[in-house]
C-alpha cells in the first residue's frame, strides 16, 4: 500500500535576500528599530519579489533586543493564504525556541513588530503564541484602503489584547510603512 493522494508535510522557506538584509543586525534597542526593520522587510519584499506581498514582520526579546526571526509575506510566492508575515514570523521563533507557547515557563520575554496592524488570522496567532508586546506600523484602515481585507479586528480586539497582558503599541513609524503599502499599490501588484 502505498501513502496518501496529499502532501504530508509544508516547507516554508523565506527568500534568501532575508540574510542580506538581517546580517549584523541582531539587536534592535527600541521600538522604532525593531520597527525599521519590520518596514525594511516589507519593502524589500515588495522590491525584490514578484508575488512579494508589502508586510514585514519580526519577533524580537523583549528584555535584551534581539532578534529571534523574521517574517515577509508569502502567500503569493508559496501559494499558501496563511503566510502572512506575522504567521511566517512567528512559527519561525517557535522552531527556533523549541517553544509551542511563548508564555510557557522559562521562556524568554518576546514582542512582535509588524509593518502594519494584523488581520483577523495573524491577531489570533499573536494572542495564542504568547507574545507579550505587539508593535504595529501601518493602520487597518491603511492596508484595507488598498483592498485588503483585514477581517473583524478593532478596537475590542485590542482591548481584549491588553486585557489578556499583551502590551499594544499602534502607528509607529506609520508614514514609513503606509510608503511601503503605496508603492506595491503602484507597482500593480495583486490584492488578495
Amino acid at each position: 500500500m502505498t501513502g496518501p493522494d496529499f502532501p504530508l508535510r509544508v516547507e516554508i522557506a523565506l527568500p534568501e535576500w532575508i540574510e542580506e538584509v538581517v546580517a549584523g543586525r541582531t539587536h534592535h534597542p527600541g521600538i522604532e528599530s525593531k520597527m525599521a526593520l519590520a518596514i525594511q522587510l516589507a519593502g524589500e519584499n515588495v522590491e525584490r519579489e514578484i508575488g512579494g506581498g508589502p508586510f514585514g514582520a519580526a519577533v524580537f526579546r523583549s528584555d535584551t533586543g534581539q532578534l529571534v526571526s523574521v517574517g515577509v509575506n508569502s502567500v503569493i510566492r508559496l501559494t499558501n493564504s496563511v503566510l502572512h508575515a506575522e504567521v511566517v514570523a512567528l512559527m519561525l521563533a517557535h522552531e527556533r525556541l523549541g517553544l509551542h507557547s511563548f508564555a510557557a515557563p522559562g521562556a524568554p520575554p518576546l514582542e512582535l513588530a509588524t509593518s502594519c496592524e494584523p488581520c483577523a488570522m495573524c491577531f489570533g496567532a499573536t494572542l495564542w503564541s504568547g507574545v507579550g508586546k505587539l508593535i504595529c506600523g501601518a493602520t487597518k484602515d491603511d492596508a484595507e484602503s488598498l483592498g485588503f481585507d483585514e477581517g473583524p479586528v478593532g478596537e475590542a480586539s485590542y482591548h481584549y489584547a491588553r486585557a489578556r497582558g499583551v502590551e499594544v503599541i499602534r502607528s509607529v513609524l506609520r508614514s514609513e510603512a503606509v510608503a511601503v503599502l503605496r508603492r506595491y499599490q503602484e507597482l500593480g501588484r495583486p490584492i488578495y
